[in-house]
């Protein structure tokens, strides 16, 4: 007889037909791929176990950002220069965010603390970079390099891309509701005092004139920079973005700054 014409071996032979076939992992998640209430709920469930998990231990801890000394508000002309940073869309290709990488700490510095952004809204940090990140740019430049790379980026570096901003020397900018945008901030948890927002207008002029009296400034802003700018008489917005420039990443001192182990 010819292989091919042996008779089949019965399935008690073979063991196959001993037990039932167990069903795999896949054809019981087929259940939930043809049940679509049962897939939402199953998908609402998981979704709020994650949630809780996230969530809950918030509840118990007393602060979920260290808090470090030097971080302070921003100054009204400061926080001035910060909007119009948020207006021209700079944050579209700068971040503000050093992460604790070796590449990026050793080509922009310590990296970024919660804390140095406690104070934003929005926060800054960002992921795009078609231009360097600028959480450390403070003090890294001169004031003339600022004011030469926002007139014609090219000028200062050939191969950037970055569209000429020589209109913002040209824009007189005025204190208006200057304390209401501190009022406003306030609500939202930034602790500027009664003190801060009835002397906004004058903190505001006061930062660019280094013969003005600067006193109060510098005891409810300890560390703002006081000077021209710009370099040009009056006050402009180019004024406002470099004072905002120049502070990022200064407020704290690196070379005593302790983590905390546990965060």
């Amino acid at each position: 007889m010819a292989p091919q014409d042996k008779p089949p071996m019965p399935a008690s032979a073979t063991g196959v037909g001993d037990r039932p076939q167990r069903k795999s992992i896949l054809d019981r998640h087929k259940i939930l791929e043809k049940n679509a209430t049962l897939l939402l709920v199953v998908s609402f469930l998981v979704v709020t176990v994650g949630g809780i998990v996230e969530i809950a231990p918030l509840f118990y801890l007393e602060n979920t950002i260290e808090e470090v000394d030097g971080v302070r508000p921003y100054s009204p002309l400061e926080l001035a220069g910060r909007d119009i940073y948020i207006r021209e869309g700079c944050y579209v290709c700068h971040s503000q965010m050093i992460r604790p990488m070796r590449d990026e700490v050793e080509r922009y510095g310590h990296y970024s603390l919660a804390a140095e952004s406690m104070y934003d809204h929005p926060f800054q940090w960002g992921s795009k970079r078609t231009g360097p990140d600028l959480a450390r740019v403070g003090g890294r430049y001169s004031d003339e390099w600022h004011v030469a790379h926002f007139v014609d980026p090219q000028s200062v570096v050939p191969e950037s891309v970055m569209p000429k901003y020589a209109f913002l020397r040209n824009a007189k900018l005025k204190p208006l509701h200057i304390d209401e945008l501190l009022e406003t901030h306030r609500l939202v948890g930034v602790p500027y005092t009664d003190e801060m927002i009835e002397n906004a207008e004058a903190d505001f002029m006061v930062q660019i004139d280094p013969d003005g009296d600067t006193d109060g400034l510098l005891e409810r802003y300890p560390g703002a920079q006081v000077r021209n700018f710009d370099g040009e008489p009056g006050m402009s917005e180019m004024d406002a973005l470099i004072a905002y420039m120049q502070m990022l990443g200064t407020l704290v001192d690196f070379s005593t700054f302790t983590p905390d182990p546990d965060r």
